[in-house]
């Protein structure tokens, strides 16, 4: 997210807005001809099936690797080389893969535009880009008090949302235990920036003064240790009863998959966003296939 300013979100955005109504059903053959790869080495449900969906509603088609111990890569295929055999048989390429870095590596080696749909620990913009749009759709974007929650450490949601919400003058009180804080240097790039940044354990202290309340899980699979995935795993859980000082236009939001951290009784709450976050993945990833693959204007 770092390499976007405000105003190529906002035209991000902005594009994505103008797509919706196809990724509703509405038929386009703005892409017809045009082939996207998807090279998924992470398990993905929501990133996978938007990318495939917003590409097949502007009329491409789609090629997928599969599971790597399917592929050449079992083999000990470098990921340079994969990414060169594949760039020849698409025109764009979406990777996913649990090493941070990977996506701009394999950048550097494909033949053609690559999309980063999370690499480990560290960034995940095209979620960010959503997160955005569904913040832009159902609250506002300038001069919100957002409380990001959950595992800060691993979850390359927030790394990449945080950045992205110190362009709109956010308000940032990151909720986490002590063993899974914000990183470093990123609360550091946040301050150098003008940012208000807090930090709790507490999430209590904040859930009935804030905007936009973003939760995550604690990710089991990025965890070294098995036995300190245990002590933090139920660190927080949202229910009704917690939310009931909370303010009237709070918006709930999650990336998914969920696990406990939010209770299935607040899904039909007037807060809860978080399914309408994971269907505003197509227009936005509509919007950045055909800015890629095509241009920036709306047929």
């Amino acid at each position: 997210m770092r390499e976007f300013s405000k105003e190529e979100i906002d035209s991000v955005l902005d594009l994505a807005q103008s797509l919706e109504p196809l990724a509703r059903g509405k038929k386009s053959s703005m892409l017809a001809g045009k082939i996207l790869a998807l090279l998924f080495f992470e398990p993905s449900t929501r990133t996978r099936m938007s990318f495939e969906t917003a590409m097949k509603r502007l009329g491409g088609s789609v090629i997928n690797l599969g599971p790597a111990e399917g592929s050449s890569i079992s083999k000990g295929e470098s990921l340079a080389d994969t990414v060169r055999v594949i760039g020849g048989y698409a025109d764009a390429l979406v990777i996913r893969h649990p090493k941070e870095g990977s996506a701009r590596l394999a950048s550097q080696f494909s033949p053609v535009p690559v999309l980063n749909a999370g690499d480990g620990a560290g960034h995940h913009p095209t979620q960010t880009l959503l997160d955005l749009y569904t913040i832009r759709k159902e609250s506002r974007l300038e001069n919100l008090h957002v409380a990001l929650v959950g595992d800060l450490k691993y979850g390359r949601t927030v790394h990449s949302l945080a950045y992205a919400l110190s362009l709109y003058g956010a308000d940032i009180t990151l909720v986490s235990p002590p063993t899974l804080r914000m990183p470093d240097p990123i609360k550091a790039d946040l301050s150098s920036k003008g940012t208000i940044v807090r930090e709790t354990a507490d999430l209590g202290e904040v859930i009935d003064n804030v905007d936009v309340l973003y939760m995550t899980r604690i990710q089991r699979e990025r965890f070294p240790d098995p036995v300190e995935y245990q002590k933090v795993a139920s660190s927080y859980r949202i229910t009704p009863e917690s939310l009931a000082g909370s303010q009237q236009n709070l918006i709930i939001m999650h990336p998914l998959p969920r696990v406990d951290e939010i209770s299935p009784s607040v899904d039909d709450s007037s807060h809860a966003r978080y399914f309408q976050q994971s269907f505003y993945g197509v227009p936005v990833r509509m919007a950045l296939l055909k800015m890629l693959l095509e241009g920036d204007q709306v047929d």
